[in-house]
């Protein structure tokens, strides 16, 4: 199927003309479709090759430092509404492909736990920020509506099914779901197959 069949003369115009708008905005990228919310410009890091859909939203509010604290690497492809904010490190590998509706953060408000403890009593604005670094790695592919929270890194490789919330990071070469996301499958490179694990090999994973 071509890009007319696919897109329709109106489709193909649309397309043009954000095309035009990347070239003149973001040289380096591949396509920007519009809308597109970008906060923090300044502090983020695009690679080459950048995809997106439309409704996105890119974040980058450094706590501290000013510096880079959202870097997105070479080939990355970002489908509808997706929501980034980093205000630590988001990092996100080359050839990284992501679905719509996700989001991606690194911050956020109050402590919950290991950390600490924040009253519920609380203004949740006015509360501190917990903040951990959050690390996509190289070919990873990410479903629809999944949620990726403070403190995750994931392997290299890696697909993380629709729906999923990662709480917890996620080994290289396997597959995660559900909420919270646990691994279920592992690639084999011996006989190139993707392997079920079973209960106890998953446990605590």
């Amino acid at each position: 199927m071509n890009r007319f069949e696919t897109y329709g003369f109106g489709g193909i115009v649309k397309l043009f003309m954000f095309y035009i708008k990347t070239k003149i905005l973001f040289p380096e990228a591949r396509l920007i479709r519009f809308p597109i919310t970008i906060r923090g410009k300044k502090f983020i890091y695009f690679g080459r090759e950048l995809t997106t859909g439309v409704g996105c939203r890119l974040e980058a509010f450094p706590n501290k430092e000013r510096s880079i604290v959202l870097k997105i690497g070479n080939n990355v492809q970002i489908n509808d509404y997706v929501h980034i904010t980093a205000m630590k490190s988001v990092i996100i590998g080359d050839n990284v492909l992501m679905a719509s509706k996700i989001y991606i953060s690194d911050c956020t408000h109050g402590f919950y736990g290991k950390n600490g403890n924040s009253s519920p009593e609380e203004i949740p604005v006015l509360r501190d920020y917990d903040i951990n670094p959050v690390e996509i790695s190289d070919n990873v592919w990410i479903g629809e509506s999944v949620s990726i929270l403070p403190g995750v890194v994931i392997g290299k490789g890696a697909i993380i099914g629709a729906n999923s919330v990662v709480t917890k990071s996620i080994q290289e070469y396997s597959i995660a779901v559900g909420n919270p996301a646990r691994v279920i499958k592992k690639f084999n490179f011996i006989n190139k197959r993707w392997e079920i694990l079973n209960y106890t090999e998953n446990e605590g994973k």
